[in-house]
């Protein structure tokens, strides 16, 4: 009994130093370990931002510092995150946010231009005002698609969809286990 508790105890340090809460102004890049296969929540400033899956198993953010007092909070536990970037400069700004290839996600952003690529898992994205560009890969991985614009172009050749005007939408059911949910208020919606 007494070797249980002391191989326990022996653990415990492994088990929290994956936790980590990290708050970065002006600094880049800042990351954090993640398991691969977990899910981030992010909510993201209006600027230009590439979202790309890496075999790492580490969420990173970066940007060129010297462009401002860039505020990166980020708070991770085992396969679980959530990611703010907020205090962005305006005029071309532009964030590369590194995740596992597993990885569902989350995404919520005012405006500006967002690329994900490289990414398998759920994913569910807003952006208010602006462009989503998603490489969504195989079309038979997702179970679920739901994709609309309120005023603009909706283009989703992956799934033979190609729209444009006011109120546009459709949602497909397929034979996959990932859902994928993406919404712009005004701009253009591309799926490929």
């Amino acid at each position: 009994m007494k070797g249980l508790l002391l191989a326990l105890f022996a653990l415990t340090p492994l088990v929290f130093a994956q936790d980590a809460t990290l708050e970065r102004v002006g600094i880049s890049p800042v990351e954090a370990n993640l398991a691969s296969g977990g899910h981030i929540r992010m909510d993201l400033c209006s600027s230009g931002i590439e979202l790309v899956g890496t075999d790492e198993k580490k969420l990173r953010v970066s940007y060129e510092p010297e462009q401002g007092d860039v505020k990166v909070r980020m708070q991770v536990s085992g396969d679980r995150a959530v990611l703010s970037v907020s205090d962005c400069p305006r005029n071309n700004f532009r964030i590369t946010i590194e995740v596992p290839k597993s990885t569902d996600l989350y995404v919520r952003m005012m405006a500006g231009e967002l690329s994900v690529r490289d990414i398998v898992g759920d994913k569910d994205m807003e952006l208010h005002f602006g462009h989503l560009n998603m490489e969504v890969g195989d079309a038979q991985k997702y179970g679920r698609v739901e994709a609309s614009v309120n005023s603009g172009a909706l283009q989703a050749s992956a799934f033979g969809v190609s729209k444009g005007g006011l109120f546009r939408s459709f949602d497909q059911k397929g034979p996959g286990q990932y859902r994928l949910y993406a919404h712009v208020g005004a701009g253009e919606l591309d799926l490929r």
